[in-house]
């Protein structure tokens, strides 16, 4: 495995900049954002794509300072029930996609999308029980008429660019968790994959060692974040996971996100890596962090030290008992 991190956490630097610290920070791997929750501050498909000697300078800038591209990131909802975000958002995956072949990148991240409950709908509708009737009504309509007819033709597009999606599962989205996941997988082929993210999880209290074992046994880790939950007990024991605050509001949150390390420890982390060792994983590791706690480059610089250590250990450990 290789660690890396999501430079859109370096999105008010130079592209330059950025690549200078995330080198000099010991890493191997950038995931890049370009478009459209993530923005595209250092990667535009749009300009690349027509642009050869952009695209070289910006290869050049990767490569020659010992990185390579783990994936492309183009997290949106191409599912909206308001047409003109959905059209926008399904453009900007097909240039990622488009982008990530013409650079020889393997991988675009995403999410599921999710649709609205009818053709009616005006913003998205999560479902998260079965009852009253109507909510297992709306799931099915869900999938069945948006969610597997638009991931097909994706898939065959993606074939068509040899090109594979990472999902990244999160609550607000259809595909949230390892049985959510797996359904659109067998449903629309095997180029869909999961972007796996402890943190989301930890989140909905999941076991990641667990879901890692299934969905490595389907072969659909395609790509990971490295990120961290902690929780606030006496909050949680009043109110539950499901939380609706602003992040923003963190002494009144059952939950938060945190850096990787200060959520769960480094026995939890070491269970994790080793875990997608044992499934065959061989990708990167993505460090993401959306810690309101830290400055963006003491968290950065904190998870890649523990994260570091950790990878190493391993490594060393994994030589030692061969």
């Amino acid at each position: 495995m290789k660690l890396g991190v999501f430079t859109v956490l370096f999105g008010d630097r130079t592209f330059e900049e950025a690549l200078d610290l995330i080198a000099n920070a010991g890493l191997q791997t950038v995931e890049i954002g370009c478009g459209p929750y993530p923005g595209k501050a250092h990667c535009d498909p749009d300009q690349l794509l027509v642009d050869e000697r952009a695209r070289e300078a910006f290869m050049h800038a990767i490569t020659s300072r010992g990185l390579s591209i783990s994936a492309l990131s183009v997290h949106g909802n191409p599912l909206h029930p308001n047409a003109e975000i959905a059209k926008e958002h399904h453009r900007q995956f097909e240039q990622a996609v488009r982008l990530a072949e013409t650079l020889g990148v393997d991988t675009v991240v995403t999410f599921s999308g999710c649709p609205g409950e009818s053709e009616h709908s005006q913003n998205p509708s999560w479902v998260t029980c079965p009852w009253p009737e109507e909510f297992a009504k709306v799931l099915e309509w869900q999938w069945n008429e948006k969610v597997i007819p638009y991931w097909k033709k994706q898939h065959e597009f993606l074939e068509a660019h040899n090109v594979r999606v990472a999902i990244e599962a999160h609550p607000g989205f259809v595909v949230y968790h390892t049985e959510s996941m797996l359904r659109l997988r067998n449903a629309c082929g095997p180029r869909i994959g999961v972007n796996f993210d402890p943190s989301h999880l930890f989140w909905q209290g999941m076991d990641p060692v667990a879901a890692i074992k299934t969905l490595g046994k389907a072969d659909a880790i395609f790509h990971v974040h490295a990120k961290d939950t902690s929780f606030d007990r006496e909050n949680m024991s009043q109110n539950g996971v499901l939380d609706t605050k602003s992040y923003r509001n963190e002494l009144e949150r059952s939950w938060i996100f945190r850096t990787v390390g200060y959520g769960h420890g480094e026995e939890t982390w070491r269970n994790i890596i080793s875990a997608l060792q044992l499934v065959g994983y061989t990708g990167a590791v993505s460090i993401e962090h959306e810690d309101s706690l830290m400055a963006l480059e003491e968290g950065f610089l904190k998870a890649a030290t523990f994260l570091n250590g950790l990878l190493i250990r391993d490594r060393l450990e994994s030589i030692w008992w061969t």
